[in-house]
């Protein structure tokens, strides 16, 4: 999996953004069925001239469509979508739908994975207790929980932690990180997406702009010192932090 995603969450501007974002040197791109955009990535990976298997690309279903069946139709669907004959990670979005149709369209992404349609399984916000629940269920763990992740709001499980907003939504006139950009001559985004990158996270950044997309890409030339990472760790507020849904902690 690339270190570095491109989000399009909220991106209605989708083809020529994931154009820009591979021409950029991104490898991997963040969709889901909500976005209703699985159709323009798809477009944009095969206008891009790079073979599909040198690329990532996510996609995820959300609570209403949770259940063994409805998730194995929506496999299809998406693959039809994309136009692609796998998905590199299918994540279950949200935890909202409660244990049991959690626990079945789980199972139904490992049997799509064993169908060779999802080379690899995870989930997305969950909490410690829906992980644990899969667990006890004796099924393998997910690869990957993508989860709000940025210095205002830190969490971290026993799997690959995939980071969505990871510049705070453009929130970043906290004197600490601007202290840090300005140490730097950098950015604040590309000073967050490097605070994640240096914790072992995967971040997700999303943007329409190009100067933006490639901006955010810039971020493998410098890194940031062990004072200046303890800076940005100690502005964890914990849920105060999240600057979006917050669903971890879902029944």
């Amino acid at each position: 999996m690339p270190l570095l995603g491109f989000g399009v969450y909220q991106n209605y501007n989708t083809k020529p953004s994931v154009l820009e974002a591979l021409q950029a040197g991104y490898r991997h791109v963040d969709s889901a069925q909500a976005y209703k955009n699985e159709g323009a990535v798809g477009e944009a990976v095969r206008d891009s001239g790079i073979p599909r298997e040198e690329l990532f690309i996510t996609t995820k279903c959300v609570s209403k469509t949770h259940g063994y069946d409805s998730t194995l139709k929506g496999v299809d669907e998406s693959l039809a979508r994309f136009g692609f004959d796998y998905i590199d990670l299918f994540l279950i979005h949200d935890p909202f739908s409660g244990t049991e149709r959690r626990l079945n369209t789980y199972r139904a992404l490992l049997d799509a994975q064993k169908a060779g349609k999802i080379r690899t399984v995870g989930v997305s916000n969950y909490g410690i207790k829906h992980l644990e629940e899969i667990k006890t269920a004796g099924l393998p763990m997910p690869a990957v929980n993508q989860i709000e992740l940025h210095p205002l709001f830190c969490r971290a499980h026993s799997v690959v932690v995939q980071a969505y907003s990871p510049i705070i939504r453009g929130q970043m006139n906290h004197l600490a990180i601007q202290a840090v950009a300005n140490k730097y001559g950098r950015d604040p985004a590309q000073i967050l997406i490097r605070w994640s990158l240096q914790n072992g996270f995967v971040p997700l950044p999303k943007s329409a702009t190009p100067s933006r997309i490639r901006s955010n890409a810039a971020v493998y030339g410098f890194e940031l010192g062990h004072e200046d990472m303890e800076q940005l760790d100690a502005l964890d507020l914990g849920k105060a932090g999240a600057v979006s849904w917050n669903p971890v902690d879902a029944t």
